[in-house]
């Protein structure tokens, strides 16, 4: 979740590190600009740690890493640094890494209302930049909805939505799951599931 544009000079990527290490809040780091990160709703939180759980539980002793949105992505052939509500990374490559990891299979992202236009729209370009991504999942916060983004051997995306009763299935990890073990525990607003 993005929020706003700090306001001093721009940083280098090296400068941006050792800064963002004193803060308490976590940055996104795009084109020289630190951009603050807005907190979520309890929903969105609770619909992060129930994924990430479905996840770790599957992923177990398979040398994968699942990760939180406290877990850093270098954008592929850039110097923008972003954190995904929950990623997978199953690459030697981000194995030895500290700071962030670059190659993930998987990006799972947590739709808030003000931060979806930028999860749909520019952040997604920024991910798929990256060959080794195969999946991009936008979670509903509002309703039982998820929509996973699966790249083709084409190299187009494939959109597949799911809804209330579905059995969600994620090619990237090979997990099949029901879609309310993400939702387990949620309650909704009732305006907000009345216009869905």
């Amino acid at each position: 979740m993005i929020a706003a544009k700090e306001t001093f000079p721009k940083l280098t990527p090296e400068e941006y590190f050792v800064w963002e290490e004193q803060q308490r809040d976590r940055h996104e780091y795009l084109n020289g600009e630190v951009y603050a990160m807005s907190g979520g709703t309890i929903n969105h939180s609770e619909i992060s740690i129930n994924f990430g759980a479905v996840l770790k539980a599957h992923m177990r002793g398979s040398g994968c890493k699942v990760l939180n949105s406290d877990a850093r992505v270098s954008i592929l052939n850039s110097t923008d640094y972003v954190y995904p509500d929950l990623s997978v990374t199953c690459d030697e490559r981000d194995k030895t890494t500290k700071q962030f990891i670059t190659y993930p299979c998987l990006v799972i992202e947590v739709l808030s209302p003000s931060t979806e236009a930028y999860d749909r729209g520019d952040k997604f370009r920024m991910y798929r930049q990256n060959p080794n991504l195969q999946e991009y999942v936008l979670v509903d916060s509002e309703a039982i909805a998820i929509e996973i983004f699966r790249r083709t051997a084409q190299d187009t995306w494939q959109i597949i939505n799911y809804q209330a009763g579905d059995w969600v299935d994620l090619k990237s990890v090979d997990l099949t799951f029901p879609i309310e073990a993400i939702y387990e525990d949620i309650v909704f607003d009732s305006a907000s599931t009345e216009s869905s």
